[in-house]
């Protein structure tokens, strides 16, 4: 009986302990289970963290950058051309006369003068003696005709009563006659005279500027003297450029200019008043002839630039921060697709205060950049900063 009892105490005793160890077991299970999920958890958030603060980073390396949508201006085509300035219509002046020494010279370079002013005056002792022995020699002739007129009229009154024959009235009448006659020689002979001694004189065939004087007192001159002074007949100016064959087709006459002496800041206006007709087939340049007024800038020989107004276009106009060059030319960055940048070749047109026209390589819709464009290259993503004006 009492070893029937132990064996039941026995039995309950190890039922007691199994389903101790199963509890434990389990707890131990759902302990782990507990922990892993903690831990999934866990690398779930930090990984969604990195992600975000990845994104961040990335967004906050990308720059902004200032860019433009130039659009078409009305921009005024010029061409730049330089060359020299000349008197516009030069006149050369020498002796006209029979020359001979001269005796003062009466005006300066740079000096105004008048049409038939004298410019220098030749000695003419020689000359007034001839011209005066030439007066006496009318007054002789004048008295010799005033003797033959009374002898002719002296005649005509013995006529009638016999003492003269009509052959020596005819004969008297041809003395009249021909003492006159020697009157009038000698008096043109006197006015031949007068004429060549005012020649003499150097004088300006027309009012204007005197440019340059080869000439000084005691200088003996002649015919074959050459020229002794050169004037700008009314002091009008003229620009000598020369331009490539396709300017020269873009110009006419009337077309506005503004010349700028070389050393000055001047800006003259004027106007082309002739263009060649002709292209130098070695240059493959041809001549336009920009008449311009009277400036004491301007020297004849001197040289000068010019900007020719040759009409307007329509253009993108960019300011020059956003034109840059390289071995390849010139070009401009825009903000292509998806924020790239992209690298677009251009042609420069007319400089204006306004800023660069683009004669080519823009349509005017592109976002161009604006400022920082060396510190970019093709390809690179930014931000477009739309600017709101580009003048």
């Amino acid at each position: 009986m009492d070893s029937l009892a132990g064996s039941s105490q026995r039995f309950y005793e190890e039922a007691d302990t199994s389903r101790t160890r199963r509890r434990m077991i389990i707890g131990a299970a759902l302990a782990l289970a507990v922990l892993a999920a903690a831990w999934f958890g866990y690398r779930a958030f930090q990984g969604g963290g990195e992600a975000e603060a990845g994104a961040g980073a990335d967004a906050a390396s990308v720059p902004s950058v200032t860019v433009a949508i130039p659009g078409r201006t009305s921009v005024e085509f010029t061409i730049s051309a330089n060359g020299t300035i000349a008197a516009r219509r030069e006149m050369p002046v020498g002796v006209s006369g029979e020359g001979g020494q001269v005796a003062r010279v009466l005006v300066e370079p740079g000096q105004w003068v008048g049409a038939g002013q004298p410019l220098a005056v030749i000695d003419r002792a020689v000359q007034t003696q001839q011209a005066e022995a030439l007066q006496a020699s009318i007054r002789v002739a004048q008295a010799d005709a005033k003797l033959a007129q009374a002898e002719l009229e002296r005649a005509e009154a013995l006529v009638s009563r016999g003492f003269i024959s009509k052959a020596d009235m005819d004969r008297k009448r041809a003395t009249r006659d021909a003492a006159q006659a020697r009157v009038r020689v000698a008096q043109a002979q006197y006015q031949e005279a007068i004429a060549r001694n005012n020649r003499l004189n150097i004088v300006a065939p027309a009012a204007g500027l005197v440019l340059t004087r080869e000439v000084e007192p005691g200088q003996v001159v002649s015919a074959g003297s050459g020229v002794l002074f050169r004037m700008a007949k009314g002091g009008e100016m003229e620009m000598l450029a020369q331009l490539a064959e396709a300017d020269l087709q873009r110009v006419k006459v009337g077309t506005r200019a503004v010349v700028t002496p070389v050393g000055t800041e001047l800006e003259i206006p004027g106007q082309i008043w002739q263009v060649a007709p002709i292209i130098d087939p070695n240059t493959r340049q041809g001549m336009v002839r920009i008449a311009i007024p009277y400036s004491g800038a301007l020297r004849p020989g001197g040289f000068a630039d010019a900007r020719l107004v040759a009409g307007t276009e329509q253009a993108p106009l960019l300011p020059e921060s956003a034109v840059q060059s390289g071995p390849e030319g010139n070009y401009v960055l825009i903000v292509g697709k998806d924020d790239k940048i992209e690298r677009r070749p251009v042609k420069v047109g007319t400089v204006t205060d306004g800023g660069v026209s683009i004669a080519s390589g823009l349509n005017g819709n592109e976002k161009v950049v604006v400022l920082a464009g060396a510190f970019l290259n093709p390809g690179d993503k930014v931000k477009p900063v739309i600017q709101k004006s580009t003048r």
